[in-house]
C-alpha cells in the first residue's frame, strides 16, 4: 500500500505527544493555569498574562470573645513569555515516509532537545526557594541525607501528597548505590538491576541532567544586619512576598557580593511553622531575589524572600533581626553547587498555551496534548523542492508557593 503524504497535523500530533513524554521536571509541576487563559480562537502572543491568588492565612482565637480577622489575599502573575522552537527541513521524499519512520529519524531527536530546554526553565525556579538543607558540596549517598528535605517538608507543614524529588546524575547514582545493600528485595533489585529508585519516603524520586548548578556570590566580609526593626506588615508585601534588607560589613566596592538565588540565615531569627506559628529549632533561611553589590563602605541592600513578618497570621519568623545580627551565607563564595530539589506539585507551575496563527501563514497546525501546546507552520521552497517547517511552543514558568520546595545537598 502506498504511503500517504504526511501533513502538518499528522506531524504536529506526533511531535506534541513525544514532547510530553520526554519532559521530566515539567511533568511534575502544577499545570492548571492553562484553564485560566480564555479560549482565544487565534491563540496567544509572548507576554500575555493570567493572575492567580495567593492563599490567605489565619490565627486561632483563644477563649469566648470574638476576634474578626480580615481576609488578606495576595495576587501573583503567570506570564507566558518563553518561546522556544526547532526548525526542520524535509524533502518531498521525506514526507512520503510513514510517520513512525519520520518520528524516529527527525521528530523524536528534536523533541528531546526541546523537552530538555523546557525542563531547564522549570528547574531555574530554584532561585526562588529559600530553604536549602544539607552541606553544599556533599553528595547525596544515603537515605539519611535524602530524607533531610523530606523532614524539612514535614517541619514546614507541607502537604504529604504529590511530593517529588529531582536529583543530579551524581547524586542519583550516589543514592542508588546506598539502596543496593538493603534487605528489601524489590527495592534492592530495582536499584541494582534497573537503576530505578521509585518512591522513597513517600516521595517520587527522579534523575535529570538538567539539575542546575548555583554559583554563590563573592560573599566576602563579615556581614551584619544594618539597623533593627526591619520587619514588615504582610499587607504591604502580599503581592511580592519580598522586601529590602539593609546590611553592612561586606568587603567594600564588590560587584556580585551576593547572587540571585543565594541563601543565608540571620542570627537569632528562627523559622516558624506556617500553620501553628510555633517557633522551630532551626534558623529561617532567606533567598536573595536579585544580584547585589556592596558600596565603598561595605553596605549592601538585599532584596530577599520571604519578607520578615514577625506577627500575625502570616508570620514567617520568630522575631525581627537585631541590629548587627550576624548573617551566614550558605556555601562558599564563588563556588558552584548542584541544586537537587524536593517539592510539592503546587510549588511551581508550567503554563503552555497555543500560539497565534500569524496572518498570511497557511496550513498552520496547532495541537494540544495533556495541556502542552505545539504550533507547526510549513514554508515551501519551490526552487529546491524542500519543505521548511518551524515548530514553536509558548509557555511560562512561575513559583506559586516557595514554602513547598526545598533544595538539598548531601
Amino acid at each position: 500500500m502506498a504511503n500517504t503524504t504526511l501533513t502538518a497535523d499528522i506531524i504536529t500530533k506526533e511531535a506534541v505527544m513525544i514532547l510530553d513524554n520526554e519532559l521530566v521536571a515539567a511533568k511534575k509541576v502544577f499545570r492548571g493555569y492553562e484553564e485560566d487563559f480564555t479560549q482565544s480562537q487565534n491563540g496567544y502572543e509572548p507576554g500575555d498574562t493570567v493572575s492567580f491568588r495567593v492563599p490567605t492565612d489565619f490565627t486561632v482565637r483563644e477563649g469566648e470573645t470574638m476576634s474578626t480577622q480580615d481576609v488578606v489575599e495576595g495576587k501573583r502573575t503567570v506570564r507566558v513569555d518563553k518561546m522556544r522552537g526547532i526548525d526542520f527541513k524535509f524533502s518531498s521524499t521525506d514526507l512520503t515516509l510513514s510517520i513512525k519512520k519520520l518520528s524516529e529519524r527527525v521528530i523524536k531527536p528534536a523533541m528531546v532537545q526541546l523537552a530538555n530546554n523546557i525542563d531547564m526553565d522549570v528547574m531555574e525556579l530554584y532561585k526562588d526557594i529559600p530553604s536549602w538543607v544539607g552541606t553544599p558540596g556533599n553528595k547525596v549517598e544515603s537515605y539519611a541525607s535524602y530524607a533531610r528535605p523530606i523532614e524539612r517538608m514535614d517541619e514546614m507543614a507541607n502537604p504529604t501528597a504529590d511530593r517529588c524529588s529531582i536529583l543530579s546524575p551524581s547524586d542519583h547514582w550516589g543514592l542508588l548505590g546506598s539502596q543496593t545493600s538493603l534487605y528489601i528485595q524489590d527495592a534492592a533489585k530495582g536499584a541494582y538491576r534497573n537503576g530505578h529508585l521509585g518512591k522513597i519516603g513517600g516521595v517520587d524520586t527522579n534523575m535529570a541532567q538538567n539539575v542546575p548548578t548555583h554559583v554563590v556570590g563573592v560573599a566576602a566580609g563579615t556581614p551584619l544586619v544594618k539597623g533593627a526593626s526591619q520587619n514588615v506588615a504582610y499587607e504591604t508585601v502580599k503581592d511580592t512576598g519580598q522586601q529590602t534588607l539593609s546590611t553592612d560589613g561586606w568587603d567594600a566596592s564588590t560587584n556580585g557580593i551576593l547572587n540571585k538565588g543565594d541563601v543565608f540565615t540571620i542570627e537569632g531569627v528562627f523559622a516558624v511553622n506556617p500553620v501553628t506559628k510555633a517557633t522551630l529549632p532551626f534558623l529561617r533561611q532567606f533567598v536573595v531575589k536579585s544580584n547585589a553589590d556592596s558600596d565603598g563602605a561595605g553596605n549592601a541592600e538585599l532584596t530577599i524572600s520571604p519578607a520578615i513578618v514577625s506577627e500575625g497570621a502570616f508570620k514567617t519568623v520568630s522575631a525581627s533581626p537585631a541590629d548587627n545580627a550576624v548573617i551566614t551565607v550558605m556555601g562558599t563564595g564563588g563556588q558552584g553547587y548542584r541544586q537537587n530539589i524536593t517539592f510539592n506539585k503546587k510549588a511551581f507551575a508550567l503554563t503552555s498555551v497555543p500560539l497565534v496563527a500569524p496572518p498570511g501563514a497557511v496550513q498552520v497546525s496547532r495541537q494540544t496534548y495533556k495541556g502542552l501546546s505545539v504550533r507547526l507552520i510549513p514554508v515551501y521552497d519551490g526552487g529546491n523542492d524542500v519543505s521548511k517547517w518551524r515548530l514553536d511552543v509558548l509557555f511560562g514558568t512561575t513559583t506559586i508557593d516557595p514554602r513547598l520546595a526545598h533544595r538539598f545537598s548531601g
